[in-house]
């Protein structure tokens, strides 16, 4: 398997063609030049990738992201491979992947179709659907409740795009209120300036086990949308690197190593205030790990 991976590198030394030679295809062969590999981050977006105080960028798909450059690294022969971490928002993500200034964005990036069209996706590493957010003392259980009322999603999101539809479809008069962040759209419902918060439910989960008073809120059981997964985003066109991405995945999920992953993101407390989003592996997610593929809707 990694012979043929590697193969796939060797490939990316033949003629490029001049159109394509700044961003596509060529990954691993600048990986190999310069022994450094730019991942992105997001700043607050745990348990996935997130800053700690100290300014360490960590997260479970930060592990995996290490993991994968590890076997790149070993893949190319090169004696180190520097992590360089680029700051990456909802707004900014795939512009920084397409542009060559990202290599791998190793976040909560959901994969559909239309994303497929700017940039390329690993093979699912976890699986959400999308809710809302309220404070419970405003009592919004459906998506009926948020007729008339402000509800907030982070832009550049698929969750924001889901709210305008549902809102068009049912007529809900919704006043939909941008937000560059999740953390800014996050605290205008704290603030009790938007009535509900649209995101990714582990997402929203998340946020509010590390407010300062998490049991002030509330997680729709409605959805927007049926579950939909998370991948590792990096260039099109470039197979010899979505291969080696891929492998390595493959051999993480197939393995012990994701379930140990897995626990200590999800089931234990995790830094820096010991958060525990107690959140078993669901059976479909288990599926996605034992038999990876990629994804397409």
């Amino acid at each position: 398997m990694r012979i043929s991976v590697f193969c796939l590198f060797l490939t990316c030394f033949a003629p490029i063609n001049p159109v394509h030679a700044a961003g596509e295809g060529d990954t691993l062969r600048q990986i190999a030049k310069t022994a450094k590999i730019r991942i992105g981050y997001r700043e607050a977006e745990p348990p996935f990738s997130y800053l700690l105080p100290d300014g360490e960028v960590t997260g479970f798909s930060t592990d995996l992201c290490r993991a994968i450059s590890e076997d790149i690294r070993t893949q190319l022969k090169l004696d180190r491979l520097d992590i360089e971490y680029v700051k990456a928002t909802p707004a900014t993500r795939f512009i920084l992947v397409r542009s060559g200034k990202i290599d791998i964005e190793c976040a909560a990036t959901t994969n559909n179709s239309e994303r497929r069209k700017m940039v390329d996706f690993s093979y699912p590493n976890f699986m959400t659907a999308t809710q809302f957010l309220s404070r419970k003392q405003d009592n919004l259980k459906s998506l009926a409740d948020l007729a008339g009322r402000s509800v907030t999603s982070a832009s550049g999101t698929v969750n924001i795009e889901q709210l305008n539809a549902v809102n068009r479809e049912k007529n809900l008069n919704i006043s939909v209120m941008p937000t560059k962040t999740n953390e800014e759209a996050f605290e205008l419902v704290v603030a009790g300036k938007a009535s509900a918060f649209v995101m990714d439910g582990i997402l929203l989960a998340a946020l509010a086990a590390t407010s300062d008073n998490p049991g002030l809120y509330a997680l729709s059981d409605e959805t927007l949308s049926a579950p939909e997964p998370y991948g590792l985003v990096f260039r099109r066109n470039d197979p010899a690197f979505k291969a080696a991405v891929n492998e390595s995945l493959r051999q993480i999920f197939t393995g012990p190593t994701i379930h140990g992953l897995y626990e200590k993101w999800f089931t234990k407390p995790i830094p820096p205030n010991g958060m525990n989003l107690n959140l078993p592996m669901t059976a479909s997610l288990k599926q996605a790990y034992e038999h990876p593929n990629e994804y397409r809707d």
